[in-house]
């Protein structure tokens, strides 16, 4: 929250246990009233939140991070912002182009297929991936595992990682996404994996891990864990609700 005070309820019946509430939670706990009004600064500062969340949805990666991060880029089968919002299946596709394209530019049948997409937060991606890509391609490097050629899907959905995965014949694809932006956050990144991707199959054939970002898991810290969870599932051949 953008409000540094602990809480703005005048005269508490127990002000302890409303600064231990408050304290741990970051939702909008304890922000008190003028008469039978929100205070001005509790107004302003859930509109300049949720402007902060428009944004992360509204705007683009920006193609100076994508070629800084070493990415390929490539798009969904969606045109534009609109369409995005308005047609979720699409964004989970790819053209016959687009699979041709990345056939011929991008290492064939690797160990791991390391899929970035903007999502519903763009602010997520510029945010997480600058840190989290590095130690994640290393960390599975350093264990033997085969990286394919990383990619940047722009109007990107989460399971568009399989006909990624299936197209270059990956064994593990790693989906890292921008989540849909809250109050509280609109830089939160989540990262997919999945064992031998097949389109159609449901996304709970998928593990996550979710809430990467500087108040939930650093994304250094994030990558770590990644590598971990590749490996058990590369091991167990098995993930989501497979993987016991």
């Amino acid at each position: 929250m953008s409000d540094p005070h602990p809480h703005h309820v005048d005269d508490p019946a127990d002000e302890t246990a409303l600064e231990r509430i408050v304290g741990r939670s970051p939702s909008r706990l304890g922000v008190g009233r003028r008469g039978t009004r929100p205070r001005t600064s509790s107004v302003l500062s859930f509109r300049a939140d949720h402007a902060r969340a428009r944004d992360a949805v509204l705007t683009k990666v920006p193609n100076e991070v994508i070629e800084e991060n070493g990415l390929l880029a490539i798009r969904s089968r969606i045109s534009d912002q609109d369409e995005y919002l308005a047609r979720p299946d699409l964004g989970r596709q790819l053209s016959e182009g687009t699979r041709s394209t990345i056939r011929e530019e991008c290492t064939l049948d690797p160990d791991v297929q390391v899929v970035v997409c903007d999502g519903l937060s763009s602010t997520a991606v510029e945010a997480n991936v600058p840190d989290l890509l590095p130690t994640l391609v290393q960390g599975l490097e350093d264990r033997g595992f085969e990286v394919g050629t990383p990619l940047f899907v722009r109007f990107g959905r989460v399971d568009v990682m399989d006909v990624i995965g299936e197209t270059l014949g990956a064994n593990v694809v790693v989906n890292l996404i921008g989540e849909r932006p809250g109050l509280n956050t609109a830089e939160s990144l989540s990262a997919y994996l999945v064992y031998d991707p097949q389109p159609g199959e449901p996304t709970a054939k998928k593990s996550v891990i979710s809430n990467i970002h500087a108040d939930g898991i650093p994304a250094v810290e994030a990558g770590a864990q990644i590598v971990d969870l590749v490996e058990t599932i590369y091991e167990t051949q098995a993930s989501g609700v497979d993987l016991a």
